[in-house]
């Protein structure tokens, strides 16, 4: 069973606290890597801790940035996050890697691939492993963004890898989702799944340079007509696809236009915050079922029933679903219906 937060030091969760409220990035790295934590003991002080900011999120643009391996993500967030901050922003960017089957750690490095946002007194950047979670963000990154929001930061970018799953976990977990594309041919058009374009509320065609500009172009313009065609996600929004270059910084500035105009509409109209809601309750559901099932796997009679009842089940002795209902059983001390 876990430790109440009533037995964490008040006077350690306040000094982590206000380090983090105060803009100290190296308190905010150490209290992500707090919440990140699946070490039992770590959980009191970080639910302490998340309890303790809960009241000091900010007015912050939650972004998510998805688009498959090589299509020039950390650069352009890198160009992206540089002029949002020219524009009198703090920028937090949550880079999320897939994970070393080894070591569990990151394996990409982005904080390494935006070195010169990295260097910006008014960036963050964090760099965390997936650590096997499905959907291509890592376990605890909602809380994550709640951290950089208590720290000041008004701009949360979460950049996710393109693993099939990903666009929708971040779509769940921000308020605008962008799509970066390369430049391709019609073809590659016909292969793009329909549902990663209906879940985009602004989708970019990067590389607009040198030898592929004219090929982003063309791409722009065949996702501008496959987007008309579907039904828009809000009222009060029409996707943008537009072409621009991480590298050499072109269009860069009109995306940010384009961040400003949907916050505006959707803020207005109350879509975010409404979104907001939404997404906090499935949160919740999400946590209580995560918690469930690591104390059932806890659980001392789970324990020992389960080498045999994996074995059966295997080995077809046994249903699936009469397994199941036996080892609830055991977690519940009673019949499972």
């Amino acid at each position: 069973m876990k430790k109440s937060n009533r037995h964490v030091p008040a006077h350690e969760i306040d000094a982590i606290a206000g380090a983090v409220r105060a803009g100290d990035r190296r308190a905010l790295g150490r209290a992500i890597t707090l919440v990140e934590s699946r070490r039992d003991a770590d959980r009191p002080r970080a639910e302490a801790l998340l309890e303790a900011l809960v009241a000091y999120r900010g007015d912050a643009i939650r972004i998510g940035i998805s688009g498959v391996p090589g299509v020039g993500k950390s650069t352009f967030i890198e160009r992206f996050g540089r002029h949002v901050i020219e524009n009198g922003h703090r920028v937090a960017v949550l880079a999320v890697d897939p994970s070393s089957s080894v070591s569990g750690g990151s394996i990409l490095g982005d904080k390494t691939r935006m070195e010169e946002l990295g260097r910006n007194a008014k960036a963050f950047i964090r760099p965390s492993p997936t650590g096997g979670t499905l959907g291509g963000v890592a376990r605890r990154t909602r809380e994550a963004i709640a951290l950089c929001e208590a720290a000041g930061y008004d701009v949360v970018i979460v950049e996710t890898v393109g693993v099939g799953q990903s666009e929708t976990a971040v779509k769940d977990m921000t308020d605008m989702f962008m799509l970066l594309l390369s430049p391709t041919g019609g073809d590659e058009l016909q292969g793009m799944k329909r549902g990663i374009v209906e879940l985009a509320d602004l989708i970019l065609v990067n590389k607009a340079d040198g030898a592929l500009e004219a090929a982003a172009l063309d791409t722009v313009s065949n996702y501008r007509n496959a987007v008309h065609l579907l039904r828009p996600a809000s009222p009060n929004w029409a996707v943008p696809v537009d072409a621009c270059s991480a590298l050499a910084g072109t269009g860069i500035a009109e995306v940010w236009r384009h961040v400003e105009a949907y916050r505006k509409a959707l803020g207005d109209s109350g879509e975010i915050a409404a979104r907001r809601k939404a997404q906090t309750k499935s949160r919740l559901w999400s946590e209580v079922g995560e918690s469930l099932l690591a104390n059932l796997r806890a659980h001392r009679d789970v324990k020992q029933l389960l080498p045999a009842l994996e074995k059966d089940v295997v080995e077809g002795r046994i249903a699936v679903a009469q397994a199941a209902r036996r080892l609830l059983a055991a977690f519940l001390g009673s019949s499972a219906s």
